[in-house]
């Protein structure tokens, strides 16, 4: 089966305290964007991966991304997460079975993981990478104190790469009780049309940089030959 990478990479910086694009920060001696789609080479997806910047920024994307040694498809991504995803579903080629997408701010996806997800999509149609919650978690009554608390043993912290048979996403994203809900995540928008999605334990390393603090131990990581 056709397998093929989209890397949504529109996200801007700003709790990186940034004044580029977020995928644009440097991790070691490469781009974020960069990293992550160099750690995923291995996979071997059918080329071109498409990489989505946000407007203004491509110029800038194909020259972080230069020495990546494979085809790369940029696409303008849209205001929102899901513009972005629907415009990379837009350009997939017409043969592709399978679509990854991996956020491009997730910089060491592991790799067995990533191959395990894509295996569990040919049987159940969707898998994303996830793992268990270790902390009890609290929810809010809406009032600033405590509602519930949820049973630990059913509870995953999502990740990507998150991983559809492409007509399957296509149809979440078209389906009407998706139409204009915010969602953060593509595997829901798959479950809540009654399809499963098979979750698959990505470990705490496949973890998403968003502030400086992470940013700042995905170098450590780095330097100590951690990663």
């Amino acid at each position: 089966m056709i397998t093929q990478l989209i890397i949504p990479a529109a996200g801007l910086g700003r709790r990186l305290g940034l004044q580029l694009p977020k995928a644009l920060a440097m991790l070691g001696n490469q781009s974020l964007v960069a990293r992550t789609l160099n750690c995923l080479l291995p996979v071997e997806f059918t080329e071109p991966s498409i990489v989505i910047f946000p407007k203004g920024y491509e110029e800038a994307f194909r020259e972080a991304l230069s020495e990546v040694p494979v085809a790369i498809q940029y696409i303008e991504g849209g205001l929102e997460r899901r513009d972005s995803v629907k415009r990379g579903l837009d350009g997939l080629n017409p043969d592709t079975d399978i679509v990854v997408i991996h956020d491009a701010a997730r910089p060491f996806p592991p790799l067995r993981a990533v191959c395990t997800a894509i295996d569990a999509t040919r049987q159940y149609g969707a898998a994303t990478l996830a793992t268990p919650v270790t902390d009890t978690i609290l929810t809010d009554n809406g009032t600033g104190c405590l509602g519930m608390t949820p049973d630990r043993s059913l509870l995953w912290s999502c990740q990507t790469p998150q991983v559809f048979q492409v007509d399957l996403i296509r149809q979440a994203y078209g389906d009407e009780r998706n139409t204009g809900i915010s969602c953060t995540d593509d595997a829901t928008l798959v479950q809540r049309i009654g399809s499963p999605v098979k979750l698959v334990d990505g470990g705490v390393m496949n973890f998403k940089v968003t502030t400086k603090l992470e940013l700042a131990f995905a170098n450590y990581l780095l330097e100590q030959g951690l990663v």
